[in-house]
C-alpha cells in the first residue's frame, strides 16, 4: 500500500509511524494520520474525516475522534482547545509553539515560541510545581480580515 497523499505521506510511511508509536496498524489510523500529515494543520474532525474517508471510503465521525485521541495519546497528533472553537489538530511537532486566532476569521496559525526556554514562559509559581508546558493563544485580525475591516472612526 503506497497511496501517496498531498504532501506525499504514503500509508506505508503511516503505518511505519504507527508501528514507531507502538500502535496496532489499521485502515482508519493510517488514513487520518494521512490526513493530519497532508494539511496545512488545525483541522477539526470533520475536515479531517473527509480526507481520510477518500483512503477508507467510510468512516464514522465518532471513529474519527477515537483514532485522533488515540493518535494524540501515542504523541503522533497535536490537540489545540481553542476557546470557542472545535478541536483542532496537527502534527506533533514537539516544539511547543503557540497559536495566533483571527477573531474576524477564526484561522489559526502557528507562532514560535513566544520567549524563553521551553516551556516558553516561567510560570513564576513555587519550585514544587513541574511546568510541563505552556499553552498561549493570541487573538487579532489575520492580514486579510484586518484589510477588509473598516476604518475607525
Amino acid at each position: 500500500m503506497t497511496t501517496p497523499g498531498p504532501a506525499g505521506e504514503t500509508m506505508a510511511r503511516a503505518a511505519e509511524r504507527l508501528r514507531s508509536a507502538g500502535m496496532r496498524v489499521t485502515v482508519p489510523r493510517m488514513a487520518v494520520l494521512m490526513a493530519v500529515s497532508d494539511s496545512e494543520g488545525h483541522l477539526d474532525a470533520d475536515s479531517l474525516r473527509g480526507r481520510a474517508r477518500r483512503i477508507t471510503g467510510r468512516l464514522s465521525l465518532q471513529a474519527t475522534y477515537n483514532v485522533l485521541r488515540a493518535l494524540t495519546d501515542a504523541g503522533l497528533v497535536r490537540t489545540t482547545q481553542i476557546a470557542g472553537h472545535p478541536a483542532r489538530y496537527e502534527i506533533e511537532r514537539h516544539d511547543n509553539h503557540h497559536h495566533f486566532v483571527c477573531r474576524a476569521c477564526g484561522s489559526i496559525r502557528d507562532v514560535e515560541c513566544a520567549v524563553g526556554a521551553a516551556p516558553c514562559m516561567e510560570p513564576g509559581l513555587p519550585a514544587d510545581y513541574d511546568t510541563q508546558e505552556a499553552a498561549v493563544t493570541f487573538w487579532g485580525l489575520c492580514p486579510g480580515c484586518r484589510a477588509a475591516a473598516p476604518l475607525p472612526g
